[in-house]
Parts: structure tokens; sequence; C-alpha cells
């Protein structure tokens, strides 16, 4: 017999909230508003109930959490010139994970090699530093 344990709902949150980061902190780096929406309709890193029920231990739902973490991490370097073949070698073996288990994230490396996006101006996708409105 074999027990395992079904994933949290603490779980299901993190992941909802690491494809939050990604949507509103890098990507906007790397692509423009336009590319944004269309990676919306393609229903990138997008999660549905089917997913959860796919995602459905503690180990699977650990596994697609830590695979968008490392991906994030690695995204976040600073000096781009750091990132060697293996973090390169590392960032593809954590996409892998998430097609896996059915999330679409088709993007290579070479696709966040420049930045493009808010660094140069305004994206709708970043969040907002305050609540205010003028």
């Amino acid at each position: 017999m074999k027990v395992v344990y079904a994933s949290t709902k603490e779980q299901e949150e993190k992941i909802k909230e690491l494809v939050s980061y990604m949507y509103s902190d890098i990507f906007p780096q790397y692509f423009l508003d336009d590319e944004i929406e269309s990676f919306e309709d393609m229903d990138v890193l997008h999660m549905t109930e089917r997913h959860y029920e796919y995602v459905g231990t503690l180990k699977e739902a650990f596994q697609v959490i830590s695979s968008l973490q490392t991906i994030i991490a690695i995204l976040e370097v600073k000096n781009r010139e750091k990132v060697d073949e293996k973090y390169r070698e590392i960032f593809d073996e954590n996409v892998r994970i998430l097609q896996n288990f059915g999330l679409s994230f088709p993007f290579s490396f070479r696709c966040f090699q420049s930045v493009k996006g808010s660094a140069n101006g305004f994206s709708s996708y970043v969040r907002p530093a305050n609540q205010f409105l003028i």
C-alpha cells in the first residue's frame, strides 16, 4: 500500500502567487504588453481545475512550485553575462517539469536574453507601487 498526501490549499495559492509574479514582474521586463496579453490568450502558465487535480499530491505541487521559483531566480540574475550554460540547462529542465504537468511555458532561455519591456517604459501588467488615485 502506498500513502500519498494531497496538495494543500496553501500550495495551490503559492502556485497562483508565483504565476502572478511571472506576469507582473518578470514578463514585463522582457516582453511588451501586447505580447503578454497574447500569453494570457494562449493560457501560458494557466492552471485549470484539471491541472490542480494533476498536481494533486504534495510532491507534485512542490515540484511545480520549485520549478517556478528556479526559473524566476535565474531570470532575476542582475548580471546576465554570469548566467552560464549550467543555468541554461537548469532553466530548460524546469521548463520541462512544468510542461510535464501540463503547464504551458513556450519559452526558451533565449527569449529572456534582452530586456525590452517595462525597463524602457510603462506596462499595464506591472503592479502599482501604491493604490492612491491622483
